[in-house]
């Protein structure tokens, strides 16, 4: 597996519902190397502190093959990686097959999977399309977040390998399908 984009984004203000929202979620690729900070990646806006970001939402990882599958149910979209408000975009990770406490090396970093990201409006607000919040929910294709255990520099190429597999633990998607159950009670 390998980082294909690195991403971060500037708070942006949007009308959602007649209401000013403030989102970090419109995230694009840049060229140079990021530093992923022990709650955050650095210079990345995080806008709802209570959601996102901290010791185990520090970045949100998502896959690049995930894109084929939303591709074609959003043609008119303008698509750049980031779209998913992910940190980094791996070329192939699967939730399926990530274990919580899993660990991976990637650049000058040492990351462990914590949890799955369970969709928000803000996915939708991004998308112009709310109907993208629950088919997002419908999919494992959730995406990882991971805390960092040693910070340092990550950037495009960086090759993203396991250290540390823990299949005694439950699967991101495991966590993303309990997560639903939950808020269907």
């Amino acid at each position: 597996m390998k980082i294909v984009s690195t991403n971060i984004g500037e708070r942006k203000e949007v009308v959602y519902k007649e209401l000013k929202v403030t989102t970090g979620i419109f995230k694009f690729p840049v060229n140079e190397p990021v530093f992923l900070d022990t709650k955050e990646v650095k210079g990345d806006a995080i806008c709802d502190r209570e959601n996102h970001g901290g010791i185990d939402q520090a970045i949100y990882g998502y896959s690049l093959k995930h894109y084929e599958f939303w591709k074609p149910l959003y043609p008119k979209l303008k698509w750049s990686l980031g779209m998913f408000g992910e940190n980094l975009t791996i070329d192939d990770i699967d939730e399926r097959n990530i274990h919580v406490g899993d660990t991976f090396k990637v650049g000058e970093t040492i990351l462990e999977a914590t949890l799955q990201r369970s969709p928000c409006y803000k996915l939708g607000i991004r998308f112009n399309d709310m109907k993208i919040v629950k088919q997002f929910w419908n999919t494992t294709f959730c995406g990882v977040y991971f805390k960092v255990l040693q910070t340092g520099f990550v950037k495009t190429g960086d090759i993203f390998e396991q250290l540390k597999s823990c299949p005694e633990n439950p699967t991101i998607a495991d966590l993303l399908i309990k997560r639903k159950q939950e808020e269907e009670l």
